[in-house]
């Protein structure tokens, strides 16, 4: 998974051309979709997404037998110049003699256990998780009539996504399946005849025959486009997976506008239509232009938008810097970092899915379990702050505020105390500092007699996990907090206020 720049400026069109949620569910009406936009405009995203701030999913399929650099290995092991080419061939020999397909079977998840993964999603503070269903490499990790290569006639010979959505939905959480097939069309050199892609042989991995320079990396785009059976199959296989799993999310990667307009509406018609037979309210996300606004969740990739938004939104973030699934030489975020990302990203209306890299034999990697386990530990003590919030007046204030632009990375590993961020919840609001302050002291400054965002009473002050007493007076330039002494978590501390209630 990648964000490309070329796609920033049509990314910044949606966010200044409207908003691409509506705040108003209708109660127990339903909808006869159809697959046109103004039909589609009439869904309404849940409340419980609403409420719904941190879920994990994982990069998992045969591209995790090598380990080597990126999920998109299955891509750069056939490009001539790729660094990726000359580690494959050394490693493994010449694409004639093994290709993509070989690494299937070695792709075993002897250890994969998906209720022991799923349970450990919940301890970390999850509200919902789900596998990668099918990434750019056109191996589906479901059991699928519509292809042999699938994880349970190969590889793994196992329904993974089956069991998972079977047990995410044993520990109470929402269901989410994610579809990357779009960029399969010409992810391989199908017109290379020295390589086993263009072996008809594997057309049903591989994807069907594409002049060469068809899939332009550089502009994110493929000439000419795919024909009626891919997008028939892009479809089918789409209208499988929701029937077969029932997701509460379908969750899309870029470069979907490949992919004819008319499948792309079709398919929000069949999910929401069957959304209703099946008695739920789902999610899809999209990101830049691949859906219209209004139809669907905003989603964006590694970024998170620079100032609150009026409409719910997504952002996806991978626990390692490097890359999507597991590869050898990992660089993981800190705990400190996932944390105060993902309380940045809720303070403007966001939500985050995070996304965790598990071993060709089904192991999740110790580091990574370990910071899982520390943001539940977290959640256990400051969920409240997130879980069921909604955005106040502001996001927040500090050194980080930024006020020009739209989107952003988030490098920090480390916030200083004057990072503040802010969520509600009733009569409740919450003070969110990413840091401790070394004097123990914590000024907020919107939060002072003169603030022009807090008109209210501010009847009691507390700290989430603490029982000390707090010390606070409010002032005409902040509120200002003496903290407990003892620190109640290891990461962002939260600031609880119990307003009076607003005036009618």
């Amino acid at each position: 998974m990648v964000i490309k720049k070329s796609y920033i400026v049509a990314l910044m069109s949606v966010l200044f051309t409207g908003c691409a949620t509506k705040e108003t569910v209708k109660e127990s009406v339903k909808v006869n979709y159809e697959a046109d936009w103004e039909s589609l405009s009439q869904y309404e995203v849940p409340e419980w997404w609403k409420n719904t701030k941190f879920g994990i999913y994982f990069h998992w399929g045969p591209y995790s037998v090598p380990a080597h650099k990126t999920e998109w290995y299955s891509h750069y092991m056939y490009n001539e110049d790729s660094e990726v080419r000359k580690y494959h061939e050394e490693t493994y020999g010449s694409l004639d003699k093994f290709g993509y397909k070989d690494f299937i079977p070695m792709f075993t998840g002897e250890k994969f256990n998906a209720d022991e993964w799923a349970k450990l999603f919940k301890e970390a503070g999850a509200q919902f998780a789900g596998p990668v269903a099918e990434h750019a490499d056109g191996f589906a990790m479901w059991d699928s009539k519509l292809t042999h290569w699938d994880a349970k006639e190969m590889g793994p010979k196992r329904d993974i996504v089956g069991e998972m959505a079977k047990a995410v939905k044993k520990h109470d959480m929402k269901f989410i399946a994610t579809y990357h097939r779009h960029w399969m069309y010409a992810w391989y050199p199908t017109w290379d005849k020295t390589t086993d892609a263009a072996d008809k042989n594997y057309e049903d991995l591989y994807g069907p025959y594409t002049p060469k320079g068809t899939f332009n990396m550089a502009e994110v785009r493929s000439e000419p486009l795919p024909d009626e059976k891919f997008n028939k199959e892009w479809l089918a296989r789409l209208d499988e997976l929701m029937e077969k799993y029932q997701p509460d999310i379908i969750w899309f990667d870029n470069r979907m506008d490949i992919i004819d307009e008319k499948y792309r509406k079709q398919f929000l018609a069949n999910y929401y239509n069957n959304a209703q037979k099946w008695g739920k309210e789902v999610v899809c996300t999209y990101k830049f232009k691949d859906l219209k606004e209004g139809t669907a969740v905003l989603d964006l990739e590694r970024s998170r938008m620079k100032e609150k938004q009026p409409f719910v939104w997504l952002t996806d973030d991978s626990v390692d810097w490097k890359a999507w699934c597991h590869i050898n030489d990992p660089k993981y975020k800190s705990t400190n970092r996932l944390i105060d990302f993902l309380v940045d990203v809720v303070s403007k209306n966001g939500a985050v899915l995070l996304n965790i890299p598990p071993k060709a034999n089904g192991e999740i990697p110790k580091e990574v379990v370990t910071r899982l386990k520390e943001m539940g530990q977290w959640f256990a003590v400051n969920g409240e702050a997130i879980y069921d919030t909604r955005p106040w007046e502001i996001y927040g204030e500090g050194p980080q505020e930024i006020k020009e632009g739209h989107l952003s990375e988030f490098k920090n590993e480390d916030a200083v105390a004057e990072d503040i961020r802010f969520t509600t919840n009733g009569d409740h609001l919450y003070a969110i500092a990413l840091d401790w302050p070394k004097d123990g002291k914590l000024n907020v400054k919107n939060l002072g007699e003169n603030s022009q965002y807090l008109t209210q009473e501010v009847l009691t002050v507390s700290m989430l996990g603490s029982n000390e007493k707090i010390q606070w007076e409010r002032k005409d330039d902040g509120l200002m907090v003496q903290l407990p002494k003892e620190k109640p978590c290891d990461h962002a501390y939260v600031i609880k206020l119990r307003l009076s209630p607003k005036s009618l």
